[in-house]
């Protein structure tokens, strides 16, 4: 992985915090970074080039008034005034390759100086076990403070630990190998014939990005909330706010309406025209 800074920029060293997405069922993680990004008014200072992420191109997300500048693949913005990094994702992975991949971000990670990756990411709602109604949008979490995933502060935060993680259970303590350099063929990945349900997080992007970043000894907090395809937008702000709340940001101080969110140009259409109202 090629970090490529523009010219006249550079990377922070107050910006020891890096956000980005895990890209997964109904893109929250990077429509939560759109958010992120536009309402702190994030400069981007370079982008990366991985061999690993799919080539894409299109028009600038942000800015109202076409400047000529391109959204690429692995974008990199820095808000100095909040501490932060943010890294945007804006196409999948080589099918295959997303172990390699987390492995090259974490080194990238680490070499840049960053003490702390906030993961942002959506889950399948038809998974969802315990079901609760009244608390629809609870933010679920998975941190490298303890080894069981847990972390004191995310609790008082009022966030439940994702209850799927297991470090003993078969693939997550094969990925942790893997993403440590440590994989034997005894504890191999289940062949997709065997995979039970407890197999399926550690399937996730989330999982792999997480466990290299582990490995490379960074702190690490995946903030998750479960969701279904289609209008997204709600679980954007759900999830932005959870890392605000991580980080201990306040949005009020934000450069949006009323001194909070600016809500990102590209939404205009990210969902596509309003239906025309004469059909109804």
């Amino acid at each position: 992985m090629e970090f490529i800074i523009e010219e006249g920029k550079q990377l922070h060293e107050d910006c020891s915090t890096l956000i980005m997405p895990a890209l997964s069922i109904g893109n929250v993680g990077q429509l939560a970074l759109d958010l992120l990004v536009s309402s702190t008014k994030a400069q981007r200072i370079g982008h990366l080039d991985d061999p690993y992420v799919l080539p894409c191109v299109g028009n600038d997300a942000y800015g109202p008034i076409p400047c000529g500048e391109l959204a690429l693949p692995l974008e990199a913005y820095d808000s100095p005034a909040n501490a932060i990094t943010l890294v945007q994702q804006r196409s999948p992975v080589v099918q295959g390759m997303m172990l390699q991949f987390a492995k090259n971000l974490a080194n990238f990670a680490a070499a840049s100086g960053t003490k702390h990756i906030v993961l942002l990411s959506g889950l399948d709602f038809g998974r969802w076990q315990g079901i609760d109604t009244s608390s629809v949008l609870q933010t679920y979490y998975l941190s490298s403070t303890n080894s069981d995933g847990s972390d004191d502060y995310c609790e008082k935060l009022g966030w439940k630990r994702l209850q799927e993680y297991n470090p003993a259970q078969r693939s997550w303590k094969y990925l942790s190998a893997l993403a440590e350099g440590n994989a034997t063929g005894e504890n191999r990945l289940p062949f997709e014939d065997e995979l039970e349900e407890e197999d399926y997080y550690p399937s996730l992007p989330f999982a792999a990005l997480f466990s290299c970043f582990k490995a490379k000894g960074l702190k690490v907090t995946c903030l998750l909330c479960y969701c279904s395809e289609g209008d997204n937008i709600p679980d954007a702000f759900h999830l932005a706010e959870a890392a605000c709340k991580l980080l201990g940001l306040s949005p009020d101080n934000f450069h949006g309406d009323e001194g909070k969110w600016l809500i990102p140009f590209s939404w205009k259409t990210v969902y596509g025209p309003p239906p025309d109202m004469s059909i109804f």
